[in-house]
């Protein structure tokens, strides 16, 4: 699966300076230097080279400064990694390919040397909020067709936490969890429900998903 590839991903973004976390706005890997500016790297993966992971590198280039894509080396050398046509479209497109072995070695392909220009700024915006915003790194990069653990919904599941011991004022819960009100008054996975003016509770279905997922 494309989540093995993390972790050395991962660990090869962070030996860099980056502050790395999986599945921030729909990118399979981002990373966030704290320069000024702050530098985003982006790196989607793939068990495979092929051309629908270049045409999704091609697609983060409006949000991110770097542009990597990675994948599995082929153990008999017969993989796109060996197609210099392939390489050489990286280079162009100033795409950074990065080789990871069965044992989760990183090897550097092709170097992302040329920056890759910005030509989305709100959507650059709502990565890095999002990166900022989540609590850890609880979501694998490379997954798929699961929930994903976002800022949203942590702080959804720290408002259930605080409601699991019965219902409370808003007020009583935006210390901890500045975006209450909005959350709560939202309610967008079912979780809660008003029992007075500026007072909330937990439904049978926000004790099942703080059951699941546990307190943030």
């Amino acid at each position: 699966m494309e989540t093995t590839l993390y972790l050395p991903v991962k660990g090869f973004l962070e030996q860099a300076g980056y502050a790395v976390k999986g599945e921030v706005g729909g990118c399979d890997v981002v990373g966030v230097r704290d320069d000024e500016p702050p530098v985003v790297v982006v790196c989607e993966l793939k068990l495979s080279f092929n051309l629908e992971l270049i045409l999704q590198a091609v697609d983060r280039a409006s949000v991110a400064d770097e542009v990597w894509i990675a994948a599995r080396v082929s153990a008999k050398g017969r993989g796109r990694e060996s197609d210099k046509r392939y390489r050489d479209l990286c280079r162009r497109l100033g795409i950074g390919m990065l080789g990871i072995s069965d044992r989760g070695e990183v090897s550097v392909i092709v170097g992302s040397v040329t920056p890759m220009p910005r030509t989305n700024p709100k959507r650059r915006s709502r990565l890095m909020r999002e990166h900022q915003k989540r609590k850890g790194d609880p979501a694998v990069g490379g997954s798929t067709r699961t929930p994903l653990m976002t800022a949203y919904r942590q702080q959804a599941l720290a408002c259930a936490s605080a409601l699991s011991a019965g219902p409370l004022k808003v007020r009583e819960i935006r210390d901890h969890v500045p975006e209450a009100a909005k959350i709560l008054q939202g309610n967008v996975y079912g979780w809660f429900e008003r029992v007075d003016r500026g007072v909330y509770g937990l439904t049978p279905v926000g004790l099942e998903a703080l059951a699941r997922w546990g307190p943030v």
